[in-house]
């Protein structure tokens, strides 16, 4: 257990779009402290989505975020000597991390050419509910309700 609760880090908002939201999905895009490159990737792509779609690039990406969002997701727990895969609710910090996670980890996969692209396709994917991200997001709800005879061993 820890003594205290850990200090809530603040984070400023990006200088394009004045949000910390989007701050936070450059947090987790970028690599080997290159923030500069991790925005410049992050804003590139929004305007490839700006391109692509006929609505605003920065509400495409929200909504993409909003629909690969998970609601539920399955913590293994053991009980007696067998293992469960447990439902339990996400936190409201975490449902937005993994969201962010699970695009960015899926686009890094995608085949086009630059990583602007994977970005802007799978941010484009998500918004319409199709895509990896968002399967990943139906899988662990799929999962969740499966199991979700074992909630009543939730911690």
């Amino acid at each position: 257990m820890r003594r205290r609760k850990a200090k809530k880090h603040i984070i400023l908002p990006d200088p394009k779009f004045g949000e910390v939201v989007v701050t936070k999905f450059v947090n987790n895009l970028m690599l080997d402290g290159k923030k500069s490159l991790a925005y410049d990737i992050f804003y590139e792509a929004i305007s490839i989505v700006d391109e692509k779609s006929e609505e605003n690039g920065l509400d495409v990406w929200k909504k993409a975020i909003e629909n690969i969002t998970p609601g539920v997701e399955v913590k293994s727990r053991r009980v007696g000597g067998a293992t469960f895969q447990i439902p339990t609710p996400v936190r409201d910090s975490r449902k937005q991390s993994l969201a962010m996670k699970w695009l960015i980890g899926f686009s890094r996969k995608r085949n086009e050419k630059t990583m602007s692209q994977k970005l802007a396709y799978e941010i484009i994917a998500a918004a319409k509910e199709e895509g990896a991200a968002y399967k990943k997001k139906e899988d662990t709800h799929r999962m969740a309700e499966a199991n979700k005879a074992f909630s009543h061993f939730r911690f």
